[in-house]
């Protein structure tokens, strides 16, 4: 018994110094603590607004329970189950052809030895990603527009932004204008981890540039295009709210609405916060569920992984 309770005042003591010696690197902690408490737990008790009849003058715990009524009505109605396929559709189309993007233009980099060019060509294709999508729309607007834009070259009659058959290809290119730049970054740094000593045996083997980037670029890069398959495949249920809110009209609902409008036109516009609740939780769970199957997928072919 003594040698227990002289333990505790040791351990607190330890722990002590230890906080002592980096409480600064704590305090530079705080604020985003604070943030991901704030933002990201405590609203974690609204999730139980969709298994209620939600009423604002009752609150969330005063409202009465109902089970998954809200879930089964969400089901029920075709436009639900449009929204869905809109958001199915649009982030395969992502998947495709904007995850590859970021890769090869990583690697077309990684082949440029003029550092004053590479440097350049680098700022100009990042500079995009820091542009609001609030003004990529605007400007997109303006040239595609069929009177003043630049299509009014080519004689179009119809803007692609407002054209049901064209608008998702639209969003595709946007995506991989404003975002392949920026997630190049992540490639660059994972090709800089690789030895140099390795190219050059490849050379003296007589490798050309593409058999080294087949054998030895993409080999030591399947870690990182598991990761971020990974992270991308969670988000097949989140298509980009941002991006297509501010693209998007009423005339293109039909191809371009995806469950995050859906959420916030029926929840904030409509007042339904029990559908959108439940339309929301839907999201995140089967978001949950994919990552879960691909990690385990990604484990199962040789690499690590997320968890």
């Amino acid at each position: 018994m003594k040698t227990a309770t002289c333990r505790k005042p040791h351990r607190t003591q330890k722990l002590w110094r230890i906080f002592q010696k980096y409480k600064y690197y704590y305090i530079l902690l705080l604020p985003g603590l604070l943030y991901f408490i704030v933002f990201r737990y405590v609203p974690l008790m609204g999730i139980t607004i969709a298994f209620k009849d939600y009423r604002f003058v009752d609150g969330i715990w005063g409202s009465p329970w109902v089970g998954f009524k809200w879930f089964e009505n969400m089901f029920v109605a075709g436009d639900f189950l449009n929204v869905l396929g809109n958001t199915i559709i649009i982030s395969i189309y992502k998947l495709v052809f904007c995850f590859p993007a970021p890769l090869l233009l990583a690697l077309l980099f990684n082949e440029v030895k003029n550092q004053v060019f590479k440097r350049t060509v680098q700022t100009i294709v990042y500079l995009p990603h820091f542009i609001s999508w609030v003004v990529i729309s605007g400007l997109m607007v303006t040239l595609l527009s069929p009177s003043s834009g630049l299509i009014s070259i080519f004689g179009l009659e119809t803007s692609p932004m407002i054209s049901p058959s064209s608008f998702r290809g639209l969003l595709v290119l946007s995506e991989i204008w404003k975002e392949t730049g920026w997630e190049t970054v992540i490639y660059l740094a994972a090709i800089t981890s690789i030895s140099a000593d390795m190219y050059e045996a490849a050379k003296i083997d007589g490798a050309g540039r593409l058999q080294q980037i087949i054998y030895i670029t993409l080999p030591a890069l399947k870690g990182t295009i598991a990761v971020l398959l990974i992270l991308r495949t969670g988000k097949i249920l989140s298509a980009g709210f941002d991006q297509v809110y501010n693209l998007y009209s009423p005339i293109v609902y039909d191809v371009a609405d995806i469950i995050d409008t859906y959420v916030y036109r029926i929840g904030l516009s409509m007042g339904r916060f029990s559908l959108a609740t439940a339309a929301g939780l839907f999201q995140s769970v089967v978001g949950f569920v994919l990552v879960l199957i691909t990690n385990r997928i990604t484990k199962s072919l040789g690499e690590e992984g997320l968890l």
